[in-house]
């Protein structure tokens, strides 16, 4: 499996996110929610209308650890949420695949969906877990609190914590970029 990055410029989310809007709303609100809340690309793609309507948190059981998560749902959030699921059914998966009546879309195929805008906009080392690593490597860029985030990962330590969104390459990168014997 190879190796993906967390999306380390606020630009190129915001080209990702138009890419994604060409092809429709869903695709869009999937990176959206992924950026936005930290959950992994399972545990979204099993979200239904009902999760989310009227919420002030998403509440589940990770599909990975077995462990409850609650993630707040905020108010910029919550507006895009509202839009998007207006007019759908309680039971309606959020992320609809085209195939069946109500069958959710299926990881292959929002890997595929992501790295196509992605490819499009010539970004590389791009998948699922992008958009978990976008969302931790900017809380963290902006709360600078890796114990919080180390807590919403569920991860067991700090530095795997710092590891898995990037910053430790960042670091090592700029200790190297200037040093030259």
């Amino acid at each position: 499996m190879k190796y993906v990055q967390p999306i380390r410029d606020r630009e190129l989310i915001k080209k990702m996110k138009n890419e994604l809007l060409k092809n429709g709303s869903r695709n869009f609100m999937l990176f959206n929610i992924g950026i936005n809340t930290g959950l992994r690309v399972s545990d979204i793609l099993s979200l239904k209308v009902f999760d989310v309507k009227d919420k002030t948190h998403i509440t589940i059981n990770e599909q990975k650890t077995k462990k409850q998560k609650r993630i707040l749902i905020n108010s910029n959030l919550k507006k895009d949420i509202d839009d998007y699921i207006y007019g759908m059914n309680d039971c309606d998966y959020l992320f609809k695949s085209r195939k069946g009546e109500n069958c959710p879309l299926s990881r292959v195929q929002a890997y595929r969906i992501l790295n196509y805008a992605a490819s499009n906009l010539n970004l590389s080392e791009i998948g699922t877990h992008t958009m978990r690593k976008t969302f931790g490597y900017w809380h963290y860029n902006i709360y600078k609190d890796v114990a919080i985030l180390q807590d919403i990962f569920n991860h067991s330590s700090p530095s795997i914590t710092l590891r898995y969104i990037g910053i430790n390459d960042d670091i090592k990168d700029k200790t190297i970029k200037d040093f030259y014997l």
